[in-house]
């Protein structure tokens, strides 16, 4: 690899985020002010995703139920992608593509919020696991990149779609991952004040 390829991958990256932020922003906005309120409320955020988007809803539940940049008292938020005995046992008794969804019915309430995370819109398990949400009452915030895939036809009415505006899988977690620390800033600022 070359400095100039090396150098290239961050003016991508760069643009790409430029890019995003304009037409993000107030989509975040709006997915803050859902969190804030479910929060508030005495509900919960379940997240979701595979590979890469798996470490993400990872990421955002550790960043929730600890601190992003400033302490705050733990709010609740379940990553559905880190219990090993769950995901082995339901696919292996049902099916790789029910190991969220059988999760969201069991723990999802009226109320709650799905983070559901798909680089392509196109994950069978997470495309089950929204529609789960939807029969649980629950809203979704979808983070997706390639145009949506099937996961933005599926989007109904109050949930909220972030979706990067990129083809490349690489560039699409780049913006997951500032719009996820947007949403948790966001989160912040919304129950202490600006910083």
């Amino acid at each position: 690899m070359s400095i100039e390829s090396i150098e290239q991958h961050f003016l991508d990256s760069a643009d790409t985020k430029r890019h995003a932020a304009a037409l993000l922003a107030p989509h975040i906005d709006a997915a803050v002010e859902r969190m804030v309120m479910a929060l508030t409320s005495g509900n919960k955020i379940l997240a979701c995703g595979n590979g890469g988007s798996a470490a993400d809803a990872q990421h955002f539940a550790a960043e929730l139920i600890g601190r992003f940049e400033r302490e705050r008292p733990g709010l609740a938020a379940i990553a559905l992608t880190t219990d090993s005995s769950i995901l082995t046992a339901i696919g292996n008794d049902y099916d790789f593509s029910v190991v969220f969804s059988k999760q969201v019915e069991a723990l999802g309430q009226p109320g709650d919020i799905l983070l559901a995370l798909s680089t392509s819109g196109d994950s069978a398990n997470v495309v089950a696991a929204i529609q789960a949400a939807h029969q649980r009452d629950m809203s979704v915030v979808a983070l997706t990149g390639k145009g949506g895939g099937r996961i933005a036809t599926l989007l109904e009415e109050f949930d909220i779609h972030l979706c990067a505006p990129s083809d490349r899988t690489a560039r699409i977690q780049e913006v997951h991952l500032l719009t996820l620390h947007c949403l948790c800033d966001g989160i912040d600022e919304a129950l202490l004040g600006e910083a």
